[in-house]
């Protein structure tokens, strides 16, 4: 009888081998053992390797082993497991599956929250990407600080269906665009793949699809409808960090998307390491492909996003408000565009240009400066950007005149908006003694009085930090 029911089980397998990718059936169903059938209670009991295989099987294959399983058994068979719950002393725990239904037959509808199986074809609804179609890589501008990950992203678009940097895991802080280089990805990846399933959610409407699902008693349609996804982008998954069953959801979701080769594309404003809270099973998961950091961009590159975004909002900036509004927005490229909107709004409300009197007191309602004082590290990079030569230069030996001028006024500045001595401002501004950034300040000094243009120089330099003051 063994032999026979031994039979059964073997045909159901073949079956279920038919339903699924060949990756699925050797990881979840090939190390299934079948262990007995009792006729009278009509219960199959098998044996799976852990309780991960029992859990994973049950939430993701349950609908797909009760048809096969009542087309070979028959009407009112129930599914039994026996779990390995330790290999070492060979302990195991028989757990019984869901019940098997039979199965009602009805007319295909539109399902697109549930997988599809050959053995119960449905069609799936076209799906809303939710994407924002003016994040693109059009508009995305490139810099020293985000090269790698704009790169490698790029790569990612063009082939989605490659296994390297899978998952790419993008963090960086608020406002350096890891939203919009994730949504540029996404969007590629529609215009070059139309017929790719891409969804991009938040972080925080997942775990309350998932929250709702509970409360409904639809948990697993909710999975099976992420099962579906080719390419899943989940943004700012910190907010997860305290919320321990979105977190096992999730999990099951990864698991299945990345062994069926999905695409998985996660921004966070902080590393891995540093998600504290988070199950570290899922850390492993994160880690395993690439990790991509968005730096906050430096002057150049706002001033690059500022010329870009002028352009296509038709605005006239002089540069030196441009330079200025790049060196006062943090680094934050939502700053510099709420900035840049405000300016318009003012603008063409007031009928008036936009002048340095009208960026000063825009960036004063839009861009939070932040409180800690100046260093001399700060004025000294400010200064280089200003006259357009490097820090280490500054620090160098040369006595060309336009590094000359530049270190003598980083020392006059130091020497007026911190509160080190001169021989401190002397040592962290190329090595010079105190005598030396007396006679600087002293130089920028009688200049200033001398030659308008230069001192107008000065107070340019002086708006991009004045507020910190």
């Amino acid at each position: 009888m063994k032999s026979r029911n031994l039979a059964l089980w073997e045909q159901s397998l073949l079956l279920i081998k038919e339903n699924v990718t060949e990756q699925q059936f050797k990881t979840w169903f090939q190390p299934i053992v079948f262990e007995s059938y009792q006729e009278e209670t009509k219960t199959l009991l098998v044996q799976v390797p852990s309780p991960f295989a029992y859990e994973y099987l049950e939430e993701n294959y349950v609908d797909l082993l009760s048809k096969v399983l009542t087309r070979v058994f028959g009407e009112g068979v129930r599914l039994a497991y026996r779990v390995v719950t330790d290999k070492a002393h060979h302990l195991t725990q028989v757990l019984q599956g869901s019940p098997v239904e039979t199965p009602v037959a009805h007319h295909p509808t539109d399902r697109a929250n549930q997988s599809p199986s050959l053995l119960d074809t449905v069609s799936q609804q076209e799906l809303d990407s939710q994407l924002d179609s003016h994040k693109s890589f059009t508009t995305f501008i490139e810099g020293d600080s985000n090269k790698l990950p704009r790169s490698i992203g790029m790569s990612i678009a063009e082939h989605p269906n490659s296994t390297q940097f899978n998952p790419m895991f993008i963090y960086g802080p608020s406002g350096c665009g890891k939203t919009h280089l994730i949504n540029a990805i996404g969007l590629h990846i529609k215009q070059l793949y139309p017929q790719k399933r891409v969804l991009y959610i938040s972080a925080r409407l997942f775990q309350v699809q998932y929250t709702n699902s509970v409360l409904k008693n639809t948990t697993n349609d909710f999975i099976n409808f992420y099962q579906t996804i080719d390419v899943l982008i989940v943004d700012d998954i910190q907010e997860w960090m305290t919320s321990p069953k979105t977190q096992d959801t999730f999990f099951h979701i990864f698991n299945h998307l990345f062994r069926n080769g999905k695409r998985i594309i996660l921004a966070s404003d902080r590393p891995p390491v540093d998600l504290k809270g988070m199950n570290e099973r899922l850390l492993t998961r994160f880690s395993c492909g690439l990790i991509a950091e968005l730096e906050k961009p430096n002057v150049q590159l706002c001033i690059d996003i500022l010329h870009s975004k002028i352009h296509r909002d038709g605005l006239q900036i002089p540069e030196d408000v441009v330079l200025f509004i790049a060196q006062t927005a943090n680094g934050s490229v939502r700053d510099l565009q709420g900035v840049i909107n405000s300016l318009l709004a003012y603008s063409v409300v007031y009928n008036c240009n936009v002048d340095m009197r009208l960026a000063e007191r825009v960036i004063k309602r839009a861009v939070k400066i932040d409180d800690k004082p100046l260093t001399v590290d700060d004025i000294v990079e400010t200064v280089c950007n200003h006259f357009n030569v490097s820090p280490s230069s500054i620090n160098g030996k040369s006595r060309k005149r336009e590094l000359v001028v530049a270190r003598q006024v980083s020392m006059y500045l130091a020497q007026k908006y911190t509160k080190m001595p001169t021989s401190r401002i002397g040592k962290l501004v190329g090595g010079r003694d105190h005598s030396t950034v007396i006679h600087s300040c002293s130089q920028v000094e009688s200049r200033m009085k001398s030659d308008a243009a230069f001192s107008e120089e000065i107070s340019s330099i002086e708006r991009s930090f004045k507020l910190k003051g």
